[in-house]
């Protein structure tokens, strides 16, 4: 069991255990545990620490993920932590049962907790997910809203009672630790992960994530602080997220430092306060010096000023990022201040390099040390060395009825309420009693679509369905049951051609899933017009409506605001779809205000106050609020730009872009059939290219907008094809087998294909391999300069 903490720890918090700066009495552990008394007194971690040979020492501060190790791996290098990234689970299946992810964490811990010769203390390994908006990653978790969301409620205590909530989920499959809450100040809404952010105003984030912190760990000082029910919580990132130039992921931000810390780095001290174990390096750059290999920033402003105690974990690979660094090398991290490295797949040749550099001295035995102690005393601080036992026999390992139960979905249910937005409302909400419904729009029966990224998988949506989500609501079952409740009748009509005349249509529509670096943008103008032409036909119709819109941030939205007679914002609900209906039947009051400015202009242009905004921070309106909106400008020059232009980029397929394989999709060029494996590989960001297998005989298509211009794709081969590899636009085939046999081994290449060597260009692109062939291709794209130049390779 864990220890009661507030016996260890004063208010200061977790900090000053893990600083080394609180008492630390023992409890007697059992079997194998590294707990155990000794003559010599209580083991501590400083004891553990100086029982350890080197190897055993760097294992603790690697972080392999649960796809390239087996708890083989785990016994023979007893790493200190493992993770599972977003699109990692049990045997390799993201979409494995809970009892699988449960029964992968007991074996972690035998293997790591197995006994060593030579009196080694075995020292569990901790497991460390990414349940940023409940513990997403498990088919039948909870689904909270994300974050933008909950910045609308702005309200502490539920953010808190979600942060329990999360905590008891995580427990019962047996994981230990969560990289949440993000504390990023989103300052470019373009940026991927501006749902991510609870706010642009640094004082609403700063007390919404230190209210998420003691959810997830309890209140510093408490008896119950890291017990039962809670796990490790992570601030993240540090520091800079959500201030990169045009809100590009993992990229530049610059300035006066000072100016930066006074937006970016104010949530810290509040979450360092609440006791937060961990703190998450940034990928980004604060003045050209990427914050993984930052060490006036990571050791001088976060250990020094900031007076953080606790641990620095990398982000994926984000060590490989600094300056004469690659993933497998880079003691310049650790030397600035990072305590464990996350480093997914180049986990081995990482622990043999970081041996190396500790015995040549490039790498103070004393840093290692300072960082393994760090890992020692949050695992102290999480009972681990207190008589904890296997994950499936604590108190909440395998409490199925936990996971996605009536309790925490209903609090989920309330934050969805407390979060919509009410941007215009003409006299049509709340409902009224007995009203015909309609309710159309892809999105209003899609509960991968409401849930967004990091559900399920890292990038959400894709090839989920409904039944990924067991117990979930979509938003039209919500709607439909508070109609009955009411006495009517709501009937859902995707396209809007039920044939029937409702007294009322609720229009349902939004962004498309997405993650981190996929979801940047280059402006901030809604493109989909599936749910425009649903408002304007019902309209014409002479039927009033409700749009309610889903997205990750603000966006232009003019035309659709124009369209309907009543507006919400209703973000990223996750799985409790019944808490819209709450607020369009007026079963709850609207209280949710915007935590970010919403734009006038499409341009994306950065707003961050009342400036520039058609509605400034904080605004929303009541359900009884009589506030006309005057008819908004609906002129955008973005909406003309060339939209057909990129193909494949970031990890995505554009828009209007379609990958088969033979009578497969295959979405964002990913999955398998007929011969066709696509899976997401890393070339400057996480799964940002595909490695694409081939079968004999197996072809994939790309199709999309008709244009006279060539293509121009980044590829790379490491293995040259055995037979013949064709490439075709429709015309004849183009055989390209011996320019990818000269660019195995070379990195990554450009490939040009135009009517030269195609006979025509036009709307498709097939490859096909006679044999078994395997290409990486990170970008395609139309280009028309290259609509008369020579194929290359």
């Amino acid at each position: 069991m864990r220890k009661n903490f507030g016996q260890l720890a004063a208010s200061a918090g977790l900090a000053a255990l893990l600083a080394g700066c609180a008492a630390t009495p023992s409890v007697k552990s059992t079997g194998a545990m590294v707990g155990a008394s000794s003559e010599a007194g209580p083991v501590t971690p400083e004891r553990m620490l100086a029982r350890m040979s080197l190897k055993r020492k760097v294992a603790q501060i690697i972080m392999p993920d649960i796809g390239s190790i087996t708890p083989a791996d785990v016994r023979r290098y007893r790493f200190g932590t493992i993770l599972n990234g977003g699109n990692s689970g049990p045997g390799g299946d993201d979409k494995a049962p809970a009892r699988e992810w449960l029964a992968l964490a007991d074996a972690f811990w035998d293997a790591s907790n197995a006994p060593l010769r030579g009196g080694e203390p075995a020292i569990p390994a901790l497991w460390a997910t990414d349940a940023v908006h409940g513990h997403a990653n498990i088919i039948g978790a909870t689904v909270f809203p994300h974050n933008i969301a909950l910045g609308a409620t702005g309200d502490t205590d539920l953010i808190r009672r979600i942060g329990a909530a999360t905590a008891v989920e995580i427990e019962v499959t047996g994981i230990d630790w969560t990289f949440a809450p993000t504390i990023a100040v989103a300052r470019d809404d373009r940026w991927g992960r501006t749902y991510e952010s609870y706010s642009e105003d640094p004082a609403l984030v700063a007390r919404l994530g230190a209210a998420m912190v003691e959810g997830l760990q309890g209140r510093a000082g408490d008896p119950g602080f890291l017990g039962v029910g809670k796990v490790a919580a992570t601030a993240k990132h540090f520091f800079g997220d959500g201030g990169t130039e045009q809100g590009v992921d993992q990229g530049d931000v610059n300035g006066d430092l000072a100016e930066l810390m006074a937006i970016h780095a104010a949530p810290y001290p509040a979450a360092i306060e609440a006791g937060v174990a961990s703190v998450m390096a940034s990928f980004n750059s604060i003045n050209g010096t990427k914050m993984h290999g930052n060490a006036p920033l990571l050791t001088g402003e976060l250990r020094g000023k900031l007076g953080f105690g606790g641990l620095v974990v990398g982000d994926w690979n984000g060590h490989g990022q600094v300056d004469g660094c690659t993933n497998a090398n880079c003691p310049q991290a650790l030397l600035a201040g990072l305590d464990v490295y996350m480093v997914p797949e180049d986990w081995k040749a990482l622990h043999d390099s970081l041996v190396k550099q500790v015995k040549s001295g490039t790498i103070p035995l004393a840093r290692l040390d300072e960082a393994v102690l760090r890992v020692l005393r949050l695992k102290q601080a999480l009972g681990i060395f207190d008589g904890e036992v296997k994950p499936s026999e604590r108190a909440n390992g395998g409490r199925w009825e936990l996971l996605g139960s009536r309790e925490h979905r209903a609090i989920a249910r309330e934050a969805v309420a407390k979060s919509q937005v009410l941007l215009k409302n003409h006299g049509l909400l709340p409902l009224k009693p007995g009203a015909r419904i309609e309710v159309a729009g892809m999105a209003a029966d899609n509960i991968p679509q409401q849930a967004g990224g990091w559900s399920v998988t890292w990038q959400g949506g894709g090839e989920l369905t409904a039944d990924d989500f067991p117990g979930a609501t979509s938003i039209f079952d919500g709607i439909a049951r508070a109609a009955r409740d009411a006495g009517g009748e709501a009937l859902l009509a995707q396209d809007g051609t039920s044939g029937t005349a409702p007294d009322v249509a609720i229009v349902v529509f939004g962004e498309e899933p997405y993650a981190e670096f996929v979801g940047d943008r280059k402006d901030l103008a809604f493109r989909d017009e599936e749910g425009l032409a649903l408002l304007k036909a019902y309209r014409a119709r002479g039927i009033p409506t409700v749009a309610v819109f889903l997205s990750g941030r603000p966006l232009w939205v003019n035309r659709e605001l124009n369209a309907a007679d009543a507006f919400v914002a209703a973000w990223l609900p996750g799985s409790e779809g019944a808490g819209v209906a709450d607020v369009l039947f007026g079963h709850r009051p609207a209280t949710g205000r915007l935590s970010f400015s919403w734009p006038a202009g499409c341009d994306g242009a950065p707003l961050n106050g009342a400036e520039g905004a058609l509605f400034p921070l904080g605004f929303g309106l009541g359900l009884g609020d009589e506030v006309r909106l005057s008819p908004l400008d609906e002129t955008c020059d973005a909406l003309t730009a060339d939209s057909g232009a990129v193909w494949f980029a970031a990890g995505r397929l554009g828009a209007q872009v379609q990958a088969v394989a033979d009578n497969a999709v295959l979405p964002d060029l990913r999955g398998t059939g007929n011969g066709i494996t696509a899976t997401g590989v890393d070339r400057k960001a996480q799964e940002d290219a595909r490695r694409i297998a081939f079968a004999p005989g197996a072809q994939i298509t790309l199709s999309g907008p008709k244009s006279a211009a060539g293509w121009r794709i980044a590829y790379q081969v490491n293995e040259r094809p055995k037979a013949p590899v064709t490439v075709t636009a429709g015309g004849k085939a183009f055989n390209i087998t011996q320019a990818l046999s000269v660019a195995e081994g070379k990195g990554w290449r450009e490939m040009v294909l135009t009517s030269t060597c195609l006979g025509e260009v036009g709307d498709r692109l097939t490859f096909s391999s006679k044999g078994r062939f395997g290409i990486e291709i990170s970008e395609i794209s139309r280009d028309e300069r290259s609509e008369a130049a020579e194929c290359s390779f």
